[in-house]
């Protein structure tokens, strides 16, 4: 847990760093998805899985959530698929602070920067600024940071819960899905590439120090040997 905290910090503050010396950085990944005619990203299969993703935060949390109540109310939940209270904790924790108070209430109201669809490089009427300035054109619901990506990569948190042949597997899983979110996002010209890596490792940060504070350093939140709380 100490470890992939250090990673996290340490991979938090070389993006940060990277993409405010060269902020042309997220320009270029912007460009790659932008043509004359908008961006490329923006076709009706693409929004498809868009939807899909942006959804499946609230039915995963859902679903452990009818799992526990089920289980509180004598229902015959198998074990391994019995969450304990401090499992429901944790994950709704996770997802209100981050996806919900850091990303959209703290950053993304308050941070002013143009996403690249409002910027005029790529045709809109807004300057250009670096994920470090606060001092953009947008007024509300701005690109820093991704709350797509930020609640795509919340599903660590269930993930985390896993059994442990499981594990692994299922945070995999979870990464790759907060990848390909972030990766939409870019496509679409809703966030540039700052936004969606700033998102993921901000989101993932609260969810170590989260697990570690509420579950403790070797619990699990679902184990055959606890009973439902």
């Amino acid at each position: 847990m100490r470890l992939s905290l250090i990673l996290l910090l340490a991979l938090t503050l070389v993006t940060g760093t990277l993409f405010a010396l060269w902020p042309e950085l997220d320009l270029m990944g912007a460009a790659l998805f932008h043509s004359p005619d908008g961006f490329a990203g923006d076709g009706p299969l693409l929004k498809a899985l868009r939807a899909t993703l942006f959804y499946l935060p609230a039915i995963i949390m859902s679903a452990v959530a009818a799992l526990w109540i089920a289980a509180r109310l004598g229902a015959p939940v198998p074990a391994r698929l019995r969450p304990r209270g401090r499992s429901i904790a944790f994950l709704a924790l996770t997802l209100a602070l981050g996806p919900g108070l850091l990303v959209n209430v703290m950053l993304k109201d308050h941070w002013h920067r143009p996403r690249p669809v409002q910027v005029k490089e790529f045709g809109g009427p807004l300057e250009f600024r670096p994920w470090n300035r606060l001092d953009g054109g947008c007024a509300k619901n701005c690109s820093f940071v991704s709350g797509e990506t930020s609640g795509a990569f919340w599903l660590v948190a269930p993930a985390s819960l896993a059994p442990p042949p499981l594990r692994l597997p299922a945070i995999a899983v979870a990464l790759g899905v907060g990848a390909l979110t972030g990766g939409l996002r870019v496509a679409f010209g809703g966030h540039f590439l700052s936004d969606a890596i700033m998102s993921g490792l901000l989101t993932l940060l609260l969810i170590v120090l989260l697990r570690r504070f509420i579950l403790g350093p070797d619990r699990q939140g679902l184990r055959d040997s606890d009973p439902p709380l």
